[in-house]
């Protein structure tokens, strides 16, 4: 199929809809992350490995440096998101669902959310 100039090709537009998505709910569920952090109810360990999880990723200081090709990459797109899912499996799910709820609300009222 040939794709003329200045036209996108159709079969990549779900494509790239779909890695909005995920990068919607990924950033939610960052801000989720700080509201639960934050709730008495959440356990000292779980708010120990969340803020290390959260300081990591806003960090410009990475364990493998961003310069070397591939490798470099790999520690944000497999270290940040399999600390974030450990540290959504500490927290009680009652503070994580409330935690998710004030993340959308914020996300809705246009709190800086990507919007």
């Amino acid at each position: 199929m040939m794709v003329m100039a200045g036209m996108s090709d159709p079969t990549k537009q779900p494509r790239l809809k779909s890695l909005k998505d995920q990068a919607q709910r990924l950033q939610t569920e960052v801000v989720a992350l700080v509201f639960a952090y934050r709730d008495r109810r959440t356990p000292w360990y779980a708010k120990a490995w969340t803020g290390l999880v959260l300081m990591y990723a806003l960090s410009p200081i990475d364990l493998i440096p961003d310069f070397i090709p591939v490798l470099g990459y790999l520690d944000d797109l497999i270290l940040i998101p399999a600390g974030i899912a450990l540290a959504l499996k500490m927290i009680p799910s009652v503070v994580m669902a409330e935690a998710r709820e004030k993340a959308l609300r914020v996300a809705g009222a246009g709190g800086g959310m990507g919007k």
